[in-house]
């Protein structure tokens, strides 16, 4: 067991290397990334396509996918019009910085002005590796329930910007908003939180406007 600790910093310390020189690509490239984190079924492949068109063109989009498997979600994206390339981790909960650097040369990021990287869903591994991102975002929806930061303060306590999402369920489900933006501002006094519905539009301009705002900050 001695051992097991040594390795495991130079897992992360490599991670953390290429995660920089992932940076530097994106910097270089003038684009900014998001990574975004959530649980299975939050939404957010759904809210990446309500942001596109939200937008309206304001901003020149594209994707990374990451999932056990499948290019389901990635194929949803491409029929929209965004470049989006697919890394299957074949059973990995999460994506790592080489992960994504391996994926680079399947975007026109010379042509992009923002890119998210739509993180395996999972609320515990995708926080502890870095990609190379600008912000992390996390996505909680309504039916989950408004626990989820009592079971997984990690994840909520290491973005920057929530989305609570599905909000148009708030009359049907017990989920109590003031609540839950409490005890996440108790783990992280300085998130910022969008509450929205890919479904009615909800909340979607005002994070269309701080994207732009966010992708013209170079």
């Amino acid at each position: 067991m001695a051992k097991t600790i040594p390795v495991i910093e130079r897992i992360m310390g490599a991670n953390d290397q290429q995660a920089l020189a992932n940076r530097a690509r994106f910097d270089q490239a003038g684009v900014k990334v998001i990574n975004v984190m959530a649980s299975p079924g939050a939404g957010k492949t759904s809210f990446i396509s309500a942001t596109l068109k939200a937008l309206d063109g304001r901003l020149r989009i594209g994707a990374i996918e990451g999932d056990l498997a499948s290019t389901v979600d990635t194929v949803k994206l491409q029929k929209e019009g965004i470049p989006a390339v697919q890394i299957n981790t074949g059973g990995g909960c999460h994506l790592d910085a080489n992960q994504v650097a391996g994926s680079l040369d399947g975007l026109p990021l010379d042509d992009l002005d923002l890119v998210f990287i739509e993180n395996v869903g999972n609320l515990v591994c995708p926080v502890g590796f870095a990609l190379g991102e600008h912000q992390r975002v996390g996505i909680s929806s309504v039916p989950e329930g408004d626990d989820k930061p009592y079971k997984y303060p990690t994840i909520f306590a290491n973005i920057d910007v929530l989305v609570i999402n599905k909000v148009d369920l708030l009359p049907y489900l017990p989920f109590d908003v003031d609540a839950f933006m409490r005890v996440v501002r108790s783990l992280n006094p300085d998130i910022r939180f969008f509450p929205v519905s890919c479904v009615t539009g909800e909340g979607l301009e005002e994070w269309a406007t701080w994207l732009v705002e966010l992708a013209g900050d170079n």
